[in-house]
């Protein structure tokens, strides 16, 4: 065995970052070496089976993604992807059409949709939805020479050309809260969409960011997709068509190989030293053109390249950048029934539609939002209000495709995910361990089987056959990709946003000390959480930028693209 490969390019961490990248650049000749530490590839996408027959969704559930170009550029049907979505079309927002609140179901009244529809691109025509998306996510930051104002920011023009008594100035200081208190009245709806945003992306309160916030939430309800788990075989199948993507045009992956440094020579990333412990023979793989992190960024500047490569200034501030976005707890259920609606909360008889197909509770009013929020992101401490004012959601049996049941053991049934937002393990103020000692496992699971009993009636101990549960720890441990437990990435308010994330001078996804060195991490990277091939197709203009890759007819880049003063532009010409 050789003690050393070279490639075009190294990507450390085959979670769906890195893997879109290599699939990118693999589709342009570029020789990619893709390198991950665990035994299987996927990052967050991982659907995992307890026992079998029994699958769930530790982590992403959700088709944050339906807006990416990657899914024409990358041709993913071509690989085994299939997705019922259609931007042009109009899907009833049916599943909205009622909120879950502590006294029953509210209704929200048709102009409240329709005020919904009107801030997402639903009612023009054409719908400019799908542009809204791409502006706000599939669009690289803007070079540094560019001033951001409301002429320039893409989600911007996109108001002013196509819903121009919506643009105003004013649109840059507002929150989700501010945007929806514009047009839509019912209380429960819009806190509804707060906590959706709240554990998405751009957080539904944090004053700057409300078109984001809305974003974040448009992208994985309809139209974006059929059902909130609507992709067929959900998202373990989406990274096995953008993994057989990867290597059906050369990429070549190595797992179980983790990197202990990412070698820099006369200031230019070079390659990277595998660890001792590393299963591939060739120790050190180098890099003819670039090296790219698609690992989070702590590790990479201060584990992979340290003090010998920055200034400690610098890596000062790396180390000062929130993680203060919030963790997950995370449930799933095990039953012998199917899970049903307590009285109040049907919309019909249970032989007709009484069955639980999910939801969020409760959704009474902001003052219940603040409260969890002030619980989890103020004091920074584990849950202390009672369970039934504890704001969760939940994906319930009913809502998975029947070609895709998450349960194939005749007479059970898995619903799933529940999940909670908690404080991040490592700011919180018990300590890392608050949520992971076996008691204390034992109490959050009942916790959270208290809080969803609010709303179903049967999760009896004769109903009930198991809970399978993560913390925000385990989920880190299981999954190195996972920071804080979480898919946020880093803190997402106006100051981690887009030309600001992580830091300016690394927006662009270049490391400005060291040459030849990318970012392709959701928290190095705008955006973050989980737009999928959102970074990859971001990343994509700037390689263009410097060379690395040259791609053919079939890539277009973000009509908002502006190229960088001396580069190559990613537009051609």
């Amino acid at each position: 065995m050789g003690k050393e490969e070279r490639y075009d390019v190294v990507i450390i961490g085959a979670g769906h970052n890195g893997t879109t990248v290599a699939a990118y650049l693999a589709k342009c000749g570029v020789s990619v070496c893709l390198l991950e530490e665990r035994p299987e590839c996927g990052g967050a996408q991982e659907t995992a089976e307890p026992i079998a027959g029994v699958r769930i969704q530790p982590h992403a559930i959700g088709n944050y993604g339906g807006s990416a170009p990657g899914w024409e550029q990358l041709e993913l049907w071509r690989y085994g992807f299939r997705m019922d979505y259609n931007p042009r079309e109009m899907v009833e927002l049916a599943l909205h059409a009622n909120m879950l609140t502590s006294d029953g179901l509210v209704p929200v009244p048709e102009k409240d949709i329709m005020g919904w529809a009107k801030i997402t691109g639903l009612l023009s025509d054409p719908p400019f939805y799908k542009d809204l998306m791409r502006a706000t996510f599939w669009c690289p930051p803007h070079p540094p020479e560019v001033e951001l104002n409301e002429h320039t920011i893409p989600y911007m023009q996109v108001y002013k050309q196509h819903q121009p008594d919506m643009w105003t100035k004013e649109l840059l200081e507002m929150s989700l809260f501010d945007l929806m208190d514009e047009y839509i009245e019912c209380e429960p709806f819009k806190v509804n969409q707060a906590y959706i945003a709240l554990v998405s992306g751009a957080h539904g309160h944090m004053q700057g960011v409300g078109i984001p916030a809305l974003c974040s939430v448009a992208t994985v309800i309809p139209p974006a997709v059929a059902k909130p788990v609507a992709s067929r075989g959900n998202m373990h199948g989406y990274y096995h068509a953008i993994f057989r993507c990867a290597v059906a045009h050369g990429t070549v992956v190595r797992t179980c190989c983790p990197v202990e440094e990412i070698l820099v020579e006369h200031g230019r990333a070079v390659g990277v030293r595998l660890r001792d412990d590393a299963t591939w023979g060739a120790k050190k793989i180098y890099a003819n053109k670039a090296v790219i992190s698609a690992v989070h960024i702590k590790p990479t500047f201060l584990d992979l390249l340290g003090t010998r490569h920055l200034d400690k200034g610098f890596l000062q501030r790396i180390k000062d950048l929130s993680l203060k976005g919030g963790s997950l707890y995370m449930t799933h259920y095990l039953t012998r029934e199917r899970l049903r609606y307590r009285p109040k909360f049907r919309i019909k008889p249970p032989e007709e539609w009484g069955s639980f197909v999910g939801g969020f509770f409760p959704m009474d009013s902001r003052k219940i939002y603040f409260e969890n929020v002030e619980n989890v992101l103020g004091r920074q401490e584990n849950l202390t209000i009672p369970p039934e004012r504890a704001i969760w959601g939940m994906v319930a049996a009913e809502l998975y495709d029947r070609t895709q049941p998450q349960s194939t053991r005749p007479g059970f049934h898995i619903n799933g995910p529940l999940w909670m937002m908690v404080p991040t393990p490592e700011y919180n103020v018990d300590g890392l361990y608050a949520m992971d000692k076996k008691n204390d496992k034992k109490k959050w699971d009942e916790y959270m089987r208290q809080a969803l009993s609010c709303v179903v009636e049967n999760l009896d101990d004769d109903n009930l056959v198991r809970i399978f549960s993560d913390s925000p720890l385990e989920q880190e441990f299981r999954n190195t990709g996972m920071l804080g437990g979480s898919w946020y990435g880093i803190r997402c308010d106006r100051d981690e946003w887009w030309n600001e994330r992580p830091l300016p001078e690394l927006a662009r996804y270049r490391v400005p000390q060291i040459e030849g060195l990318y970012l392709a991490h959701q928290s190095a990277a705008h955006p973050g959480g989980l737009c999928l091939m959102a970074v990859g197709y971001n990343l994509m203009h700037i390689l263009i930028e410097d060379g690395i890759a040259k791609p053919g007819s079939w890539w277009y880049p973000s009509p908002w693209y502006i190229p960088q003063q001396g580069k190559i532009s990613a537009a051609g010409r």
